[in-house]
């Protein structure tokens, strides 16, 4: 059944049409500078196609919370939540098949970032007897998904532009229609932007952008200053929802009315210049005063400034060179401590940062705390014992050549390549799904198989299965292969069942 919802008129009078089920599966991009009708050009879609299919609006300016109203949709206001609770929010929303508006205001974009990107998780990772029909419209898409680096952290910006990558690029196969608005192309990722196949461009006037535009339109260039005269709603359209060729249309109007309205002019108010003296200079009221509560004590902090200090008073003395035994001693001491850090049961899911610190800790009981590593040499210490590498099989010849090719992934995928080559070179059974995803500090068995094919796709592994649907990977170019693994197995493989973690 085609189901064509209606947006409102071509510029030759006639009606302007979108084929919902063809959005379903080729995805919308809509462009057009602040104040050219994008907002609008969203809410009349999900009105229109609210009684056809689920929706959930990633609503960053609480502009879409008057859906509810009118058409039933579930605001969720994101500030009230955990981000494992919106991933579990958005999960049941996918799978009880409800309308949604993830209501962001309030919050900074950081925290926007981070919980968009837990609820859209929640849709993605659904099962797949739930991967229903559902468009899920992100408004100012360039917040989740930016070309560049801004602000915020490097970890906020990987999962927000992640997600939306999982929506736009694998989503259709899971019933998700991405639709996402931005008022800059520049300011999108590429990768985001271009898996949309249709397209509706509103009013710009930068010479990059309308250049930009016309070429996704198929428009010559000197066709391009037409973006510069549309009015507010007027966009041009093209995609295999809306029109082959390009048209230019006007949006229709809404049922509702967003909560944010624009601002109107309206007469000052007739207060006489000693009344607007009275009330704006009046003495300010008293301040209440409240007691500040003090900050947690940065210990690790305080320890390391009490050791410089004192370094620093100390006199100078030659440095006496270090035996090789004592090398030996001391990367034999720092395994071990690492290695009662990583027995922890929760070791495997806590922050880098966190270990670090408990890391830092520990090796000042031990009275090592003149030669603790830095973070990045603790970083390539955790990698290799996570992979179950002690410090000095990591230095072979053979496993620096295995690092070198690690190398080309991030830093978090690196300890599960090298746990793989490990058991390829040991000749042991492929670690379980299990031995993955907590080697790359995961409870998702689907997040570690995405992760076998991620690296596969970059040309370091092959992956197999046996008759018995047991799995094989193997080596590009190394020619190193496991032995066939359970990847279904519970718990992963003793010392003696060749797995372990432990160095």
């Amino acid at each position: 059944m085609t189901v064509a919802i209606e947006m409102g008129h071509t510029t030759a009078g006639g009606s302007a049409t979108l084929d919902l089920e063809e959005l379903l599966a080729t995805r919308l991009l809509v462009q057009g500078n602040s104040g050219s009708g994008k907002s609008h050009l969203l809410r009349r879609l999900l009105e229109q196609s609210a009684p056809w299919v689920q929706q959930t609006i990633v609503d960053p300016e609480g502009d879409f919370v008057t859906l509810a109203e009118r058409f039933g949709h579930l605001v969720i206001d994101a500030e009230d939540h955990t981000e494992r609770g919106l991933q579990v929010a958005g999960e049941r929303a996918r799978s009880h098949r409800v309308s949604t508006v993830l209501n962001l205001e309030g919050l900074d974009a950081e925290n926007q970032m981070r919980r968009a990107a837990a609820f859209l998780g929640g849709l993605f990772e659904v099962t797949r007897d739930h991967w229903y029909p559902m468009i899920v419209v992100v408004d100012e898409a360039q917040i989740f998904a930016p070309a560049v680096a801004g602000e915020v952290s490097d970890e906020a910006r990987k999962l927000s532009l992640g997600a939306m990558t999982n929506l736009m690029c694998r989503g259709r196969k899971r019933g998700l229609a991405g639709v996402i608005a931005t008022q800059r192309l520049a300011k999108l990722a590429k990768n985001v932007a271009a898996e949309a196949s249709n397209f509706l461009m509103g009013r710009t006037f930068l010479d990059i952008d309308m250049a930009r535009a016309a070429d996704l339109l198929g428009m010559e260039r000197r066709q391009a200053d037409a973006f510069r005269d549309l009015e507010r709603g007027q966009f041009m359209a093209l995609g295999p929802a809306l029109s082959r060729r390009p048209v230019g249309l006007r949006i229709g109007p809404t049922e509702t009315e967003p909560r944010n309205a624009p601002p109107r002019l309206m007469p000052l108010p007739g207060a006489t210049l000693e009344d607007a003296r009275a009330i704006i200079l009046a003495a300010p009221p008293p301040e209440n005063i409240r007691p500040q509560r003090r900050p947690a004590p940065d210990l690790l902090g305080q320890l390391m400034a009490a050791k410089s200090a004192e370094l620093e008073m100390r006199p100078e003395a030659e440095e006496q060179p270090v035996s090789a035994e004592e090398l030996a001693e001391r990367r034999e001491r720092l395994d071990r401590i690492l290695c009662a850090i990583l027995a922890e049961p929760d070791a495997g899911f806590r922050a880098l940062g966190v270990l670090y610190q408990e890391f830092v800790v520990r090796c000042r009981i031990e009275g090592l705390g003149s030669s603790v590593p830095d973070l990045g040499e603790f970083r390539r210490m955790l990698t290799h014992a996570r992979a179950g590498l002690a410090t000095d099989i990591a230095q072979d010849d053979t496993w620096q050549d295995v690092s070198v090719r690690a190398a080309i992934l991030p830093d978090d995928m690196q300890g599960v390549f090298m746990m793989i080559a490990r058991a390829a070179k040991q000749g042991w059974p492929c670690p379980s799904d299990a031995a993955i995803a907590r080697a790359y500090g995961t409870h998702s068995f689907r997040r570690a198989r995405r992760l076998l094919t991620y690296i596969e796709e970059q040309g370091l592994i092959v992956c197999q299965l046996d008759g018995a649907g047991r799995r094989i990977v193997t080596l590009v170019e190394l020619a190193w292969a496991t032995a066939p693994g359970d990847p279904n197995a519970e718990e992963p493989t003793a010392e003696s069942g060749h797995g372990s973690p432990t160095p």
